[in-house]
């Protein structure tokens, strides 16, 4: 657990810094931040109250897109760090385009690159909140069946 907190909270600090540098863009930094935080919370949660040892270990039948995830050490290192990189990058960008590669800048080819990345990330995390939540609802329905 101890991972996932620093790792959220380092990169709600990029976040924040992010949101000073592009204030047009505030809200959407605000929205990452939020669903990073809820999703990764909730995903957490939900492990916890189901027993998981880890919240890296999941119902193997259960999401197709988090069984992936969670299960190919080169599509999590690939998602997690291309996501990490795109902020990094973003923040770069804002003092310079960076060497220049052919006629392009490398902080820019390097956010084209990890846009897609960071999006699918995004994505990811909105599939986490809605399997979390919908665990946490059946693990409910399951208690209120039992006190009946």
């Amino acid at each position: 657990m101890l991972d996932m907190l620093t790792d959220r909270c380092a990169t709600m600090c990029l976040l924040v810094n992010l949101a000073l540098l592009y204030p047009r863009a505030t809200l959407l930094f605000q929205l990452s931040m939020s669903l990073d935080v809820a999703s990764h919370w909730l995903h957490l949660h939900s492990s916890v109250v189901r027993g998981s040892e880890s919240h890296k270990m999941i119902d193997l039948s259960g999401n197709p897109v988090l069984r992936i995830y969670y299960t190919s050490r080169p599509a999590l290192f690939t998602l997690c760090a291309g996501n990490e990189l795109f902020y990094c990058l973003l923040y770069l960008f804002s003092f310079s385009e960076g060497p220049a590669v052919g006629s392009v800048g490398l902080f820019r080819l390097g956010l084209w690159v990890t846009a897609p990345i960071a999006l699918m990330k995004s994505l990811i995390s909105v599939v986490h909140l809605v399997t979390a939540a919908r665990n946490m609802a059946a693990l409910d329905a399951a208690d209120r069946a039992k006190k009946k």
